[in-house]
């Protein structure tokens, strides 16, 4: 039997600030396989967790990120934003998927990637957005397990995919059908789908065959999975 793997996405949102150590050991103890993480770079270089270009939904700051060095980020939130060195540290021996938000250029996508192999997290770190951003993580590591972030049913071009290589294609959970599951297999990828948070959308996703589910219920999740391994009585 297949078995989907589920991704906290910005960690266990719903009982925790979104991107924040809490919310990324969260998901975890609900049973994650592997969470998701937003990662931008402070004015000085410092990769941290933020998913917005500023600070003022989560921290009720109207300050741009790039705008601020590491030390000011930290003494604005308490120290709550952690930094990418400092997540991979909380999540030591799981799963990472790193978004990157905004389309970095290439120098900030190469600093994400050289932190990542500084704290030696290569191997359990993977990478997902669009096709540029991609691209330059392909650039930066060509050993990189990378996520293509698409947002139409018209397949990626062949040449993209052969540029990017990813191992998978990441679709809006709305797009995500049973003959989309069955084209993404067919043509040698990986199926992975955000964000359902509900009942009914994780379920139709499970049915449909996708491998990987980001979503803010990780724990609703789990027990879906858990629900299908125990056979079809328990649905």
């Amino acid at each position: 039997m297949q078995t989907v793997t589920a991704v906290g996405h910005r960690g266990d949102p719903y009982r925790f600030r979104e991107n924040t150590i809490d919310s990324l050991r969260s998901a975890l103890d609900q049973g994650a396989d592997a969470v998701e993480i937003d990662v931008r770079l402070t004015r000085d270089g410092v990769p941290v967790l933020l998913h917005d270009e500023t600070l003022k939904r989560l921290w009720e700051h109207n300050r741009p990120l790039r705008a601020l060095s590491a030390d000011e980020v930290r003494g604005l939130t308490a120290t709550r934003v952690p930094t990418l060195e400092d997540a991979l540290g909380a999540t030591d021996g799981s799963r990472v998927m790193i978004d990157l938000p905004g389309a970095p250029g290439p120098r900030a996508v190469r600093r994400i990637v050289d932190v990542v192999h500084a704290c030696g997290a290569g191997d359990r770190v993977y990478y997902c957005a669009g096709a540029e951003a991609m691209l330059a993580v392909r650039a930066a590591d060509r050993s990189a397990e990378l996520a293509l972030t698409w947002t139409t049913l018209a397949p990626p071009r062949a040449g993209l995919l052969d540029a990017v290589r990813p191992r998978w294609l990441n679709y809006r959970f709305a797009l995500v059908t049973r003959a989309l599951a069955a084209r993404v297999h067919r043509d040698g990828y990986l199926l992975s789908a955000w964000t359902p948070d509900t009942r009914r959308s994780l379920r139709r996703l499970l049915d449909a065959g996708v491998d990987s589910i980001t979503t803010n219920r990780i724990d609703l999740l789990c027990t879906l999975r858990e629900s299908d391994a125990a056979g079809p009585q328990r649905r």
